[in-house]
């Protein structure tokens, strides 16, 4: 007779509702401590960021020929851009605590074993999200020259400081949190919310997601960046799903097999008399 291992006591006793709502809010204020700080730190960096955001607009004025620069066009607009630019840079450098924090939430749902795959975690969520938060800075300068390229060459490029700074550094956390989602993905895997089987059976919709996100990201005359945005995160995503299955077929193995103990316990059937 086949026995399932017993899960660990962690997994056994279940928290309420409202013991994860605390847990939740816990997690957050420590994530939202974390971002402030870094935050602070981001303040005295913004003057020299904003230096390097100018070149793409440098670089406009000097290759199309043409006056290209950023306009403020209120009073309070550069305080609130380099606010802005202070809270990106929080969001960014302090990716390795806030990632901590929805990981170390999930913990209490696994077992003792799994629970040492939090090393794991982090050394693969934290470099993903650095390298696609650098995707995103790397491509945004080709979406500006490309963009503003299709005005005449007559015409001035007045661009609004806030548009121009909203749409760069929203790319850079977007890029960043999309290159860390198949980590998540093994993340729920791990945590038994989601099989692997159900990972990959839905591929399709991913890619066709992955594609539409980087045609959103990127303009649709620039392909190159667009492919160099789709296909590392469709390979993380097939990478995912490996380690998913991997965990699956392992976990399958230990469910399926016997017990010799349990299973030389029972009693020897009889045969059937006529």
């Amino acid at each position: 007779m086949a026995t399932r291992p017993r899960r660990s006591s962690a997994r056994e006793a279940r928290m309420p509702l409202s013991g994860h709502l605390v847990e939740l809010r816990k997690r957050l204020y420590l994530a939202a401590l974390f971002i402030v700080l870094g935050a602070v730190v981001g303040w005295f960096a913004s003057d020299y960021l904003l230096a390097l955001l100018r070149d793409p607009i440098y670089a406009v004025a000097e290759t199309q020929d043409r006056v290209a620069t950023i306009n403020y066009n209120s009073i309070t607009s550069a305080f609130d851009l380099k606010l802005q630019i202070a809270f990106t840079v929080g969001i960014v450098i302090s990716s390795p605590f806030w990632l901590y924090q929805i990981w170390a939430f999930f913990v209490p749902g696994l077992t003792k074993k799994e629970k040492k795959y939090t090393l794991g975690f982090m050394f693969s969520a934290i470099p993903l999200f650095f390298l696609g938060s650098a995707a995103g800075w790397y491509v945004y300068p080709h979406i500006v020259a490309l963009m503003t390229s299709f005005a005449p060459s007559e015409d001035t490029s007045i661009i609004e400081a806030k548009t121009y700074f909203d749409f760069v550094l929203k790319l850079v956390i977007v890029v960043g949190v999309a290159f860390v989602l198949p980590v998540f993905l093994v993340l729920f895997n791990f945590a038994g919310l989601i099989s692997a089987q159900s990972i990959l059976k839905s591929w399709r919709i991913a890619i066709l997601m992955i594609t539409l996100f980087t045609a959103i990201a990127t303009p649709a005359a620039d392909v190159l960046s667009m492919f160099l945005l789709a296909i590392p995160m469709i390979m993380l995503f097939f990478l995912a799903a490996g380690i998913a299955w991997l965990h699956d077929k392992r976990v399958a193995k230990k469910t399926d097999s016997v017990n010799p103990d349990e299973a030389s316990a029972l009693p020897p059937t009889e045969p059937l008399s006529a």
